[in-house]
């Protein structure tokens, strides 16, 4: 991390929950040299509910206005309603981990047991890849969409068999045909996936790295050598650790889950804010009506914050 970066950490760190301004920020990379405001929460942390024993994949469901989060221990997906309550989708995930619920609606997952699902409204789970070259997942973890149908997962180590099915740890593509394609090398857990609004861009954040990584899509399922976005502030005491979910806004900032809290990032690459939780975050979502609350699973519980910039839907 350079001095600059530094410095807004230091000053975002103190001021995690206090009330500022939206970023106006360019999403190419013409930018690298600027200086981005900071982007701070508009209101305060609050606990939506604890007790739970590992919670994840945060999806926002805007027919409905609910959201879908998990917990993976328990092998449960639970759905928050607007009026605060709480029910179970299904006890029987799989260990579902990542879902994403793209503008069709679709309810995608990523089952932990070695398969990537699409739910439908009762729960019932249609599989979509369930193996590359012949072998299972390792434990598909995270997942994001593209423009023609088609489904970027990582597959780190995360309750996975050993030795690991796969042999490696990767990201895996999944074609509007069925067709799965492993797209990148092997990765130090990859685990937060995501693509810029404009689709070019596919940001893939490891757990065991403090450098996240973003490549060029060249073509559906076609990438790019890697470069490193950016390099995610390391908590006193420590280096090396990386990240785990990962959510983006409209204007193409990148919010990514780590152990201080949430990091900001701009399309540049240059951290622009830190929200804090009482708990270590584990994913990322937007959500609400204006798709400014952003839902955060953290350890055992499930924490909302409003925002100033829409998420990314």
């Amino acid at each position: 991390m350079n001095l600059h970066s530094a410095l807004y950490a230091l000053v975002v760190g103190f001021a995690a929950l206090a009330i500022g301004q939206p970023l106006v920020s360019a999403q190419d990379d013409t930018t690298q040299g600027d200086t981005a405001e900071t982007i701070k929460p508009t209101g305060k942390v609050e606990l939506v509910q604890d007790g739970f024993a590992f919670t994840e994949g945060p999806a926002w469901e805007p027919k409905s206005k609910t959201l879908l989060f998990t917990d993976i221990p328990n092998s449960a997906i639970h759905r928050l309603h607007p009026d605060g309550s709480i029910s179970l989708f299904t006890g029987d995930s799989k260990h579902t981990n990542g879902i994403l619920i793209p503008r069709d609606g679709r309810i995608l997952a990523c089952q932990m047991d070695g398969q990537v699902v699409r739910y439908d409204e009762h729960a019932n789970a249609t599989v979509l890849a369930s193996q590359y070259d012949g072998k299972r997942f390792n434990a598909p973890n995270d997942l994001t969409v593209d423009g023609e149908g088609g489904i970027y997962f990582t597959d780190p180590l995360f309750r996975a068999p050993t030795p690991l099915p796969q042999t490696v740890q990767a990201v895996y593509y999944i074609a509007s045909d069925g067709t799965v394609s492993r797209v990148t090398e092997g990765l130090a857990a990859p685990n937060g996936i995501g693509m810029s609004p404009d689709r070019k861009r596919l940001y893939v954040c490891p757990s065991q790295q403090a450098e996240m990584l973003v490549y060029e899509v060249t073509g559906p399922g076609k990438l790019s050598p890697p470069k490193t976005f950016c390099t995610v502030e390391q908590p006193e005491g420590k280096s090396g650790t990386g990240a785990d979910g990962i959510a983006l806004d409209v204007q193409g900032d990148v919010y990514i889950t780590t152990h201080i809290g949430v990091q900001i990032f701009s399309p540049a690459g240059e951290q622009i804010g830190v929200v804090s939780f009482p708990q270590q975050p584990a994913n990322v979502c937007f959500g609400g009506d204006d798709w400014k609350t952003m839902f955060v699973t953290a350890r055992t519980g499930l924490y909302r914050v409003t925002m100033p910039i829409p998420g990314l839907h």
